[in-house]
């Protein structure tokens, strides 16, 4: 059985805008046509491959073609360098990342590539969770949490992420001075993914229901926030050493916590991802505890 390409990146387009008006448009067609061909994949292969919710997502099959349509990307790109035919332009490589990478280390290792023409679509979630998004083959790779390779993925180690427990010097006074500290102290999460903190609670034998918690999902305000006094909270290392030679934040008792990191990749013999990988892997051995 061959899967026409046509066919394969019309439903990666459906995917990645949302709706079938929305690939239409991109795709300079017709919804009907976007439709037919839709159809035409489905009725080729027996399986549904589309749920149409809003915005549609694929199902398991849908996941797996996806994860091809990404793939001959990645490899038309390099044949089309190999042959020195690139008027057309680079091809666009989805990257999966953490918040906390992304706002220290990660940027620096891409911003060369970048300069040379590689165009990136970045998708942040937690560490525990990105490696969900090349299961699902919205990414072509992903700094993650997870050692077991994803299936049809290489892993390589990327280093440690240490996180050290630290709050600003006056909330330090009103809550550590008088012996309340971790039982009671207001503490910042991420978001509602972020484990972070309850790791932390268990490990030192407190009770993580406890403490009243705030939300701010974005890694530099989530800093910033805890430099305000909103709470106390396990902040990276590579952000928070300079914050406490300034005096703005105080490292708390108690131990760090290190985050093992580690670079998922699809397994194809592609330049482009492979130049990618040198150099995601170069900066995280360079910032990143060994």
């Amino acid at each position: 059985m061959d899967l026409p390409l046509e066919l394969v990146r019309t439903l990666a387009v459906i995917v990645e805008s949302g709706s079938l008006d929305a690939a239409a448009a991109e795709l300079h067609v017709t919804p009907s046509a976007v439709s037919q061909r839709l159809k035409a994949l489905e009725s080729r292969l027996g399986r549904v491959l589309l749920v149409r919710s809003k915005p549609a997502r694929p199902t398991a099959a849908g996941q797996a073609i996806i994860r091809l349509a990404r793939q001959l990307d990645a490899l038309e790109h390099d044949t089309l360098v190999d042959l020195g035919l690139t008027e057309g332009g680079p091809v666009e490589v989805p990257l999966a990342v953490n918040a906390d990478s992304l706002s220290t280390w990660f940027l620096p290792a891409l911003a060369t590539l970048a300069a040379d023409g590689i165009v990136f679509e970045l998708h942040r979630d937690d560490q525990d969770y990105t490696a969900g998004l090349l299961e699902s083959g919205t990414v072509s790779a992903a700094v993650t949490s997870q050692e077991q390779p994803v299936a049809g993925c290489s892993v390589r180690p990327l280093g440690r992420m240490r996180y050290l427990p630290v709050a600003s010097p006056e909330f330090v006074r009103r809550w550590f001075a008088e012996g309340g500290g971790y039982a009671d102290a207001p503490l910042i999460d991420f978001d509602r993914k972020d484990a972070l903190q309850t790791q932390y609670l268990v490990a030192i034998g407190a009770d993580p229901a406890r403490p009243p918690r705030h939300h701010v999902p974005a890694s530099n305000d989530f800093a910033n926030a805890v430099v305000l006094g909103f709470g106390w909270a396990l902040v990276p290392e590579l952000q928070s050493d300079e914050l406490i030679k300034q005096g703005r934040l105080v490292r708390l008792e108690g131990p760090h916590l290190e985050v093992p990191l580690f670079w998922q990749r699809w397994k194809l013999d592609s330049p482009l991802l492979a130049g990618i990988e040198t150099a995601v892997i170069s900066a995280a051995r360079a910032a990143l505890r060994q």
